[in-house]
This record gives structure tokens, sequence and C-alpha cells, in this order.
């Protein structure tokens, strides 16, 4: 479609943004051409966006390595203590399709200023918590208001940068916060808890939120949302089977971690969630205004990298889980020092993502940057199964996370760049939000898939050796061991589905370049 507005008569790359006169406010300042001041502006608002998601992702984990001494002060069970991380994933992952839907219908930039106020008011309840209930109910409210922030963050990236190096630049600074803020959770959450107290790990999103708040009210814009044109509204019955599936599956593969796959509350979870997700995917097609509307998701390359996101972060997931209790139990690391053995992963996802991806993906197509990040990846997994009790961390920790870290880096920015691209923008939100479902579904499962994995491991190797007549030392020595061969199993199974998710990208994603999208688009009819 050409922009009449534009004096080349080629088309405008923002017809549907404020601001741009072919958009929905012609009063307002037109389009600004590159390298002016309003236009630098953009680059602000990544930092603004980039920022309330990195506060996201870190969130899932950096409370982790603060679990212990929560715990003691707290006096939480060990039996309860799950609930500080469950409560959290299980609110994001139940909750992001609604909250996607109500970004495009309220608005993306109100929504995310609604998510970043929500999620400082609810850390804020958590770091103060005097009783495990309190603690479990604000790392719940955070999840809910993650579920509005998340995919109003990604949506106005999407909507913000929409053509040509600037989008894969900016995408390549977002992959690059969404695969490495696990690990800088970790990172933070040692330092916090070590330094200052675990309380801190929550208290710390509230500056930050602060920050971005003014942010957004100050280098943001965004188009109007559809509450109140024709035909927009909140599809309920999808919420309550969309919502209610997720839920369930996401409460289901968590409680499989404790109590094993074959418990009857954990398939009751699993076949119920899959049952609401099987009618939420036939009322879609029913409905006039689906909570989630097929042709997002029936389009093979966004079908397809959203599938790889999930594969991706199974993976992800799996070495985070093994590797921190790995450095600390076996290898007897500090918090701190846990924190700092992920940086080189972070800084390899940061180099993949920015210095790569970013640089590439405008040139090539997605599957060319994706199937081989894969393959470096699952290559940096399978190194790691080689460890055993006695590894150094140079030799035998460092070259394999490095390794992962390119692999992701390498991954996640196009996989996210065309899991969102090609949507109207009234679309946008929901189509983050379904590439962040998938994050978290991928995460959900990978930690208790492989757990179960690795647990399983170490119980017949236990079972099979022969424990009688073992001093203390010698005891302790067998159960390291145990515990290390099943957490190199379970890497083993990480890989593999790195592996599978490389013949997704190669066989599924079939798109062009940008770049020749772009160029097929401007000299087309």
């Amino acid at each position: 479609m050409s922009d009449p507005a534009n004096s080349g008569g080629r088309p405008g790359p923002y017809p549907d943004r404020p601001g741009h006169p072919g958009g929905p406010y012609p009063n307002r300042h037109p389009r600004p051409e590159p390298g002016t001041e309003t236009d630098t502006h953009r680059w602000w608002a990544l930092a603004v966006i980039a920022t309330a998601q990195l506060m996201v992702v870190l969130d899932a984990t950096i409370v982790n390595i603060a679990l212990p001494s929560a715990q003691r002060e707290l006096g939480l069970t060990n039996g309860n203590r799950q609930w500080v991380i469950t409560a959290y994933t299980l609110a994001f992952g139940g909750l992001l399709l609604l909250g996607g839907r109500i970004a495009d219908l309220v608005g993306r930039k109100r929504t995310f200023v609604i998510g970043l106020i929500g999620f400082a008011a609810a850390s804020a309840i958590g770091g103060a918590s005097t009783g495990p209930e309190m603690l479990f109910l604000a790392r719940a409210l955070q999840g809910a208001f993650a579920a509005l922030l998340a995919p109003s963050a990604l949506s106005l990236l999407t909507t913000t940068f929409t053509r040509g190096d600037e989008r894969a630049k900016a995408f390549g600074v977002f992959s690059a916060l969404a695969g490495a803020g696990s690990a800088i959770g970790l990172l933070v959450g040692g330092v916090l808890t070590e330094f200052l107290s675990w309380r801190w790990c929550l208290y710390v999103n509230v500056p930050i939120a602060a920050i971005a708040v003014i942010g957004a009210y100050t280098l943001l814009s965004d188009r109007a949302g559809t509450r109140g044109t024709h035909g927009a509204h909140l599809d309920m019955p999808g919420v309550i089977l969309g919502c209610g599936g997720l839920v369930a599956l996401v409460y289901g593969l968590s409680e499989a971690e404790i109590h094993g796959w074959s418990a009857p509350l954990v398939l009751g979870l699993l076949t119920g969630g899959a049952a609401l997700l099987s009618g939420f995917a036939w009322w879609q097609t029913r409905t006039p205004g689906p909570l989630l509307p097929p042709h997002i998701v029936r389009d093979r390359n966004r079908g397809g990298s959203m599938l790889i996101m999930c594969l991706t972060t199974i993976g992800l997931f799996g070495a985070f889980l093994f590797m921190t209790y790995f450095l600390q139990t076996v290898l007897g690391y500090s918090p701190l020092r846990t924190g700092l053995a992920f940086l080189p992963l972070t800084a390899s996802i940061v180099i993949g993502s920015t210095q790569i991806s970013a640089r590439l993906l405008p040139h090539v197509p997605p599957r060319y940057l994706i199937g081989p990040g894969l393959l470096l990846g699952a290559a940096g997994l399978y190194s790691l199964t080689f460890i055993d009790t006695h590894s150094s961390y140079p030799t035998h920790i460092l070259p394999g996370t490095v390794l992962l870290g390119l692999g992701l880096g390498l991954t996640f920015m196009p996989a996210i760049a065309t899991g969102t691209s090609g949507v109207a923008a009234r679309d946008s939100g929901v189509t983050s939000a379904t590439v962040n479902t998938a994050q978290q579904v991928g995460g959900s499962i990978g930690t208790a898939l492989l757990n179960t994995i690795a647990i399983t491991t170490t119980s017949t190797y236990l079972a099979a050796a022969k424990t009688t007549g073992l001093t203390p030392p010698e005891r302790t020595a067998l159960v390291n061991t145990a515990t290390v061969h099943g957490f190199t199993v379970a890497l083993a199974w990480a890989s593999a589905i790195l592996i599978a998710a490389a013949v997704v990208a190669v066989l599924v994603i079939t798109g062009a370049s940008p770049r020749t999208r772009e160029s097929t688009t401007d000299t087309g009819p």
C-alpha cells in the first residue's frame, strides 16, 4: 500500500503509527527523517522497553539464589518453598494471552505503564513479607503484572522498529536481554543476597520500574487501543479456556518436578490443561473476536519460530538449573561466585545477538542463523555432559557455556523477530504474548522434564551402587558422583532437544531475509 504523504511514492514504513501523516493521528508530528532528534528518541524508547523486559526476565531467577535465606527467615518448609518460584511462573505463563489482548484493546503504552506500576508494588509487598503466605501472594501478583508488561513491551518494540537494519539492531538488544536475563538474575541475586539481604532481590525492582515509568511517559508513543471500535471486545470464553488451560498445564509441569509424572494430580492437571487448550483452539476458529486469531500461528514462519522458542528455552532452563546446583552443591561455590560463573554465558548471548545476528539478519534468511545457532548451543550442552566431581571451571565448564551462549544469541534474535513480524498492529500484543507464552511453557517443561530425568537417573545410579561399609566421606563422594551423573544425562537430553529445534528451523522456517522482503514490497504492485 502506497503512502500518499511519502514524497517518493514508496510504501511508508509506519502506516498505522501515531504521528505518521497516514496514520490515525494526522495532526501530530510527522515521522521524522532518520538522524533527526525525534528519530533518535526511538533508541531511548528501546532502552525503556529493554529495561522493563530485563526486569521481568531476571525476576524468574533472581530469587533462586536468595531462596535459602528467605526460607530460614520466614520459616518456609521444604515442601512449600517451591511456591516462591511457581507462584510467579504460574501467574505469568497462564495470563500472558490475556495480557496481550488487553494491550491490543486498551493500548500498549497504557498497559505497559500499568504493568510497571503493578510489578513494582507487588515487589515491594514481597520484600516486606512477614510470612510465607504474603511472599507467595506477592510473587503471584508479580507474575500477573508481568503478564501485562511483557507482551506490551515486545509489541511496542515491534511497532516502533518495523524495517531493515534498525529492526535487526533493536531486536538484537531485546533478544540479548531475553536470553541473558536469567543469567543476570543469578548474578544480581548472588550480589544482593551476599551483601544486603534476600529482600533486596525484590526491592530492587521498585527503582527500576520507577525509572521505566518516567521513560515510558516521556519517550514512548503508541496508537490508540481498539477498545470501542466495531467488533473489538474481550473474548471471555477464550479467556476461560485459554488461560485456564495454560494455568493447568504450567501448574501440572511444576508439580511433576515434585511428585513425578505418574502422580494423579499431575496427570489430572496435564489432561485437563490439554482438554481446555483443545477447546480453546476450537473456539478460536468459531468466535468473531478471538483471543488468539488463528492466522497468527497458522503462518509457518511465525508458528515455527514460536515452537523453536519453546524448545530452546527447555535447553536453556535445564542448563541454568543443573549448572547452578553443580557449582554450589558439588564444587562448593558461594552464591556470588556462582553468579559470576554465568557471566561468560551472558556475554556470549549478548555478542551473538547484537554483534552477529543483528548484523546478519537483514541480509540472510532467518533459518540460516537459527539452525546453526541451535547446533552450536547443542554442542555447548553436550560438552557439559563430560563434567565430573573434580571438573575445573576454566577447562571443563567455561568452553561449553560460551558455545551455548553464542548459539542462543544466534537463535533468540531471529526467532523473536520472525515470530512477531508480518502481523497487523491491532494483533501485535497478542502475537507478542504468544511468543512469551512459548518461552514460559518451555521453561516450565524444561525445569520439570529435565529435573525428573536427573533425579531418576541419580536414584538408579545409587540403587545399583554398593553402599555397605562406606565411610561418611565415601558415601558423600558417591552421592555427589550420582548427582553429577544425573545432571549429565539430563544435559544430554537438553542437547538433543536443541538438535530437534534445529531440524524444525531448517524444515519449517522458509521466510526470506528482511531486506529481500522489503525489496519485494517496495517494487511490487
